[in-house]
């Protein structure tokens, strides 16, 4: 396997928009539908699956992920780290159709109405970590940080899209804290 830094990644996402014309949308498709083919790989059909997504593109992965599984006769669930107004465009359409597929998702800006969903977390047979991507450089704080202490308490397994959320994907390092992922 060929390792990447940020940088190399973010350079190879505009060589395949701008020289190849991949629209972004796909990007975030193909990464999203691999999601869930490992997904379906970790747990079996018909059980329950908890995405928790962040606001940028790697939460658009994990929206276009919960689409397929559910899609797959999967229950799928997902806690969204942000108002939806505050999506960018490509996590926005995803947002909107898995919001047109009954899929449950609940919007979440604060540790209060956070620890609301326990239950989620705890009824999950997998989840999937779509929180930061890898171009995370600061110390993960509140709700983020919140999100982050339950996945992992929760002892279940867990799904990291691009890199668990909370390590610096060029170091390793830690900063603050960090998904403990099964798998990425």
């Amino acid at each position: 396997m060929k390792y990447v830094t940020a940088r190399q990644i973010g350079r190879l996402d505009r060589i395949a928009i701008e020289r190849y014309g991949i629209p972004s949308l796909i990007l975030m498709e193909n990464a999203g539908r691999g999601i869930a083919d490992l997904a379906q790989k970790m747990v079996k059909h018909g059980k329950n699956i908890l995405i928790v997504c962040g606001k940028g593109n790697n939460g658009g992965d994990g929206l276009v992920a919960a689409r397929h599984l559910a899609n797959r006769g999967y229950r799928v669930r997902v806690v969204l780290l942000a108002q939806p107004a505050d999506l960018k465009d490509g996590p926005e359409l995803n947002y909107q159709i898995v919001k047109k597929m009954d899929v449950p998702i609940r919007s979440v800006t604060s540790s209060q109405k956070f620890r609301s969903l326990n239950h989620w977390f705890w009824s999950a047979d997998l989840m999937i970590d779509a929180i930061f991507g890898v171009g995370l450089k600061r110390r993960v704080s509140g709700i983020f940080y919140d999100a982050i202490v339950i996945l992992n308490d929760s002892k279940k397994p867990i799904l990291a899209v691009d890199v668990p959320s909370g390590l610096n994907s060029d170091t390793g390092k830690v900063l603050g804290i960090a998904v403990k992922a099964r798998a990425t």
